[in-house]
């Protein structure tokens, strides 16, 4: 008979007792597994850059002064989450605990960002930035720096002493194609210094080219994963993170300046969580949104990865921490420019998993992407293909799955032109209307506009959805 003088609370819990030491053990691991599956959910933004910036070092060296470009532009060797073919990266990390404020020199028409290292956007270079496009000198302060802050310079206090630089320039139209050397010739006048460095001292700029080699930048995909969050929690100040998520790190024993020995209990822990984080993360994106905000289009099945949020996944009265984490894992950089609405001067970039009847994208299949004349690109389009699972480029006999309108693809009578995904190249279409996929693996289809123009605004023009050809 139930104790009528019993809270409920006490009823639900044992009647009062405490629980069985088997049973408290496995709710104390429990518990530790959903913490370290939050941990992950929400340090991906961080993990994403430092796997980038240790992939680059590893291979390039560290410093302000080495700036690796993609000179012959970036294909399916370089391991990086949805790399663009088509334009040419330039990428540096930063470390302003280094070498306190840094001058960045930033050329003329560069399209870029820096963010600190949960990928915050620092702020936009070039046309959306505050040099709309002219070039100019950015100054990057790091946190809590109190000393003398010169004029002259467009100057951004960064949250992390780490920051990512990321800029892409403009190839030039060659024949019948694009011609890299246009972009590498600007990125190369970037110049990066120490704001209090004699000009006698500073470093002479390095530019090593990037392309044509096997490059892994991607995050960790094991136990190593919480080993470079310690590491980065350790490096970057107390106010990097507010307290409440630190809290949620502490519970998993990531705490600052403390050591990191997760017993043998936590360890298995953290590696279900490691290996499973990234499953759930990978469904929810498989399952789609319930409130279909991230559908670009009522009658099409293109989507965009900021849900109808912000650039930082700020919706009306909450941020989008799953929507975050999907971005993060198959994606990297967010600003502004990418998001907000500027008529010939941001970029957009929607992308589908699925085809015209609603089934997933497969390489096995042939699909056409039929575009309607006049894209309403003022710089260039691009249409790029990628690995679901963490957007990488997928590997086949063609290095560089994209292809983009700096190249001769024949029109329609109507000035449309076709485009076509698939395993191998259907008869008579040019090659540079295909991508190949390759079989039995499922892929993203990403369409990019640079200096998007006002008919994609209003949806007068939209791309069709792929329609599967074959088999």
């Amino acid at each position: 008979m139930a104790d009528e003088h019993a809270s409920p609370l006490l009823r639900q819990l044992n009647d009062g007792n405490w629980l069985p030491h088997d049973e408290a053990e496995r709710l104390r691991a429990e518990l530790f597994y959903q913490r370290a599956i939050h941990a992950y959910f929400t340090m991906q933004p961080a993990l994403n850059v430092i796997g980038m910036r240790d992939g680059s070092e590893a291979r390039f060296g560290r410093g302000y002064n080495i700036l690796p470009i993609w000179k012959d532009r970036m294909d399916s060797r370089t391991w990086v989450p949805t790399p663009n073919a088509d334009v040419i990266y330039s990428m540096n990390y930063l470390n302003l605990k280094e070498t306190g404020p840094l001058v960045v020199n930033a050329p003329a028409n560069v399209i870029g960002m820096f963010t600190d290292f949960f990928q915050r956007t620092i702020t936009d270079v070039g046309a959306i930035g505050p040099d709309r496009a002219r070039g100019g000198l950015y100054l990057l302060l790091p946190p809590g720096y109190e000393g003398h802050v010169p004029g002259g310079y467009f100057t951004f206090t960064s949250s992390t002493y780490n920051v990512f630089l990321f800029f892409r320039t403009i190839m030039g139209q060659g024949d019948g194609g694009p011609d890299p050397a246009a972009g590498v010739a600007v990125a190369e006048q970037t110049r990066i210094f120490p704001l209090w460095t004699e000009e006698k001292d500073v470093l002479p700029m390095q530019f090593p080219n990037a392309s044509g080699i096997r490059l892994d930048m991607m995050y960790p995909t094991d136990a190593s994963y919480w080993a470079k969050l310690k590491a980065f929690i350790d490096d970057e100040p107390v106010t990097a993170i507010d307290p409440e998520l630190r809290g949620v790190l502490a519970s998993i024993g990531l705490i600052k300046g403390q050591p990191f020995e997760p017993s043998e209990w936590q360890q298995e822990q953290l590696q279900r969580a490691v290996e499973t984080a990234p499953r759930m993360i990978l469904a929810l994106a498989q399952l789609g949104r319930d409130d279909e905000r991230n559908r670009y289009y009522r009658d099409r099945q293109w989507e965009q990865a900021w849900a109808g949020g912000t650039a930082e996944w700020m919706q009306e009265s909450y941020r989008d921490i799953d929507t975050r984490a999907r971005f993060f894992q198959y994606a990297y950089s967010s600003a502004p420019a990418m998001n907000i609405h500027s008529t010939g001067a941001g970029s957009k970039y929607p992308f589908t998993y699925r085809d015209a009847d609603g089934a997933f994208l497969n390489g096995s299949n042939t699909y056409r992407l039929h575009l309607p004349p006049d894209i309403p690109a003022g710089l260039f389009w691009a249409a790029t293909a990628y690995n679901v699972t963490d957007g990488t480029m997928p590997e086949t006999d063609q290095l560089l799955p994209s292809t983009n309108g700096y190249y001769d693809i024949p029109e329609n009578d109507d000035g449309s032109i076709d485009l076509w995904f698939g395993p191998a190249q259907p008869e008579g279409v040019v090659d540079a209307a295909f991508v190949q996929t390759v079989p039995g693996r499922d892929f993203i289809v990403a369409f990019r506009l640079y200096g998007t123009e006002t008919a994609f605004y209003d949806q007068t023009w939209k791309p069709d959805d792929l329609v599967k050809t074959a088999p």
